[in-house]
């Protein structure tokens, strides 16, 4: 009876069901590890290998160009690499290039004494041109003191009477941003200018002035920045009314540290936000502290906005989608950026299905950044460069979708590969918006351009201390940067602001002083 039951046991058993099973798992398994070897590689690419997002040459081919034109053949796996003929041009002669006649000129003559301007005949040499020659010389910064004197004058007729203080008469003292402060404009644009611009923490400021002679403590500065933020707050306000105008606002945010928030620790992070916008012609850019990175900021900072808004996938810009009058647009430069994540990870000499399918997806990117480019180059009007886009862009881009939903089926979707698929279908309507919009660009590089200086200098100064800190940071970085995007030099901007804008009452006068106003404003240029 019991040999019976073991027989029944065993015969109930598929054995292919088993088999199956155990090819699923082992299926499963290699997904897994593959997957893992792939995270492993990019990030070990991203620690030790080279940060340019150009395309990695396969092994033994050239490497490709991100904007090759070439025509794609839909039976080969591996898109073709394009080769170009280059016109002969003009080499250029070698030498240095003439140093800037905008820099001031001080010169020294080199002549011959009396004695060696008289020729062995007796008669006097006569002079008859010269060899000048330019050495470009550096001058320290110097400090100078200004004094401001203000005369007295009373009347000797009333002196000695009770009214004697009627007759006392003496300027008003001139305007200051700061009152009561011991700097000049000149000297609160350049501290400002060293941190916000070129990245100099106040510490090393100290030193700085230290070596010139000065005793100006990191406290004293900062108290200066802060007090300065509030000065200007009524400027970033009508930045922001500026950039709110315009037709395209390009948004990003990244991470600031915070030591001193209330109910905070002090190693959470924050987050400073960044618009760019306004007219095409004149860009403004606006940053803003937050502790938080929710969707929430990004509504407030937004609202009442009618126009296109550009930005990366990030969640919480989603309800930009329900928005009235608003485009919500997505960012080329990021799909791109996650299919070449999959080529850092397969490395220089990859091959096979995987690599040619990450080849060929930014081969279709770089189309359409090269369409972008002609346009550029061409010097279209916004008009014209949509009319391009539709024409030759879409079609491009079209096929593309066609490609990514053949990809979606074939590709595991933890895989970097199909993360990088899933992402730009999950986009894809956003990043079609650009299409009819000849004012933007596919990509959100910009607001990432603008918010890159604080990344760099968050290198530097590492943290700020109080919200405070980090709310006057938000206020003079929008200065500084506002006043490059419109081309203007933020030192002599600062000064002219910091001169100024103590003398301006209304919001008229106030208007006058933004960057984009001042470009060949004679009292500007003076």
């Amino acid at each position: 009876m019991k040999n019976e039951q073991e027989n029944t046991t065993e015969e109930s058993v598929d054995p292919s069901k088993i088999i199956a099973t155990l090819q699923h798992e082992v299926h499963r398994k290699d997904h897994e590890i593959e997957y893992l070897k792939e995270r492993v590689d990019l990030l070990t690419h991203q620690l030790y290998g080279k940060k340019s997002e150009k395309l990695l040459a396969s092994s033994g081919a050239e490497q490709m160009s991100l904007f090759s034109l070439g025509e794609e053949d839909d039976s080969a796996d591996t898109p073709p690499v394009e080769t170009f003929s280059v016109a002969a041009h003009e080499k250029k002669k070698p030498g240095r290039k003439p140093l800037p006649s905008s820099l001031p000129r001080r010169e020294v003559l080199h002549d011959i004494s009396d004695a060696d301007k008289i020729c062995g005949c007796g008669s006097t040499l006569m002079q008859f041109g010269s060899e000048t020659s330019e050495k470009l010389n550096y001058v320290p910064a110097t400090l100078e003191v200004i004094r401001h004197i203000r005369p007295k004058y009373a009347c000797r007729s009333c002196e000695g009477t009770q009214d004697e203080g009627a007759t006392v008469k003496i300027a008003s003292p001139h305007p200051q941003i700061l009152p009561k402060s011991l700097a000049a404009p000149g000297l609160l644009a350049h501290v400002v200018t060293a941190k916000f611009a070129d990245s100099i923490p106040l510490y090393r400021q100290e030193k700085q002035f230290a070596r010139l002679g000065l005793d100006l403590s990191r406290a004293t500065m900062s108290g200066w920045l802060i007090r300065l933020s509030v000065a200007c707050e009524k400027v970033v306000d009508l930045l922001k009314k500026e950039i709110l105008a315009g037709p395209l606002i390009n948004i990003d945010e990244t991470t600031i540290q915070v030591l001193d928030e209330e109910e905070r620790s002090p190693s959470t992070k924050s987050y400073m936000w960044v618009l760019r916008g306004g007219p095409p012609s004149n860009h403004s850019v606006l940053f803003h502290y937050d502790e938080s990175r929710a969707g929430r900021v990004a509504e407030e900072l937004l609202d009442g906005y009618r126009g296109v808004v550009q930005c990366d996938g990030y969640s919480g810009y989603g309800f930009l989608d329900s928005l009235p009058e608003v485009f919500h647009a997505g960012c080329w430069a990021h799909a791109r950026r996650k299919f070449m994540e999959v080529s850092k990870a397969l490395g220089k000499a990859a091959k096979g299905k995987k690599a040619s399918d990450a080849q060929k997806a930014l081969t279709f990117i770089g189309k359409v950044y090269a369409i972008e480019k002609k346009a550029k180059a061409l010097g279209l009007s916004y008009g014209d460069i949509v009319e391009k886009r539709r024409s030759e862009t879409k079609p491009l881009l079209k096929e593309f979708h066609r490609w990514l939903l053949l990809k979606l089926d074939q590709t595991p979707p933890k895989g970097l590969l199909g993360k990088a698929v899933f992402y730009t279908l999950a986009q894809w309507p956003r990043l079609m918006v650009f299409l009819d919009h000849g004012f933007m660009t596919p990509d959100n590089n910009l607001a990432e351009n603008a918010i890159r200086p604080f990344v760099v200098g968050r290198k530097n100064w590492l943290f700020s201390k109080t919200p405070k800190g980090a709310k006057a940071t938000a206020v003079l970085y929008s200065l500084v940067e506002s006043a490059k995007a419109c081309g203007l030099e933020p030192y002599k901007y600062l000064t002219h602001l910091f001169k100024h804008l103590p003398e301006a009452s209304t919001e008229a006068q106030i208007k006058k002083l933004l960057p984009q106003n001042l470009l060949g404003a004679p009292a500007f240029l003076a």
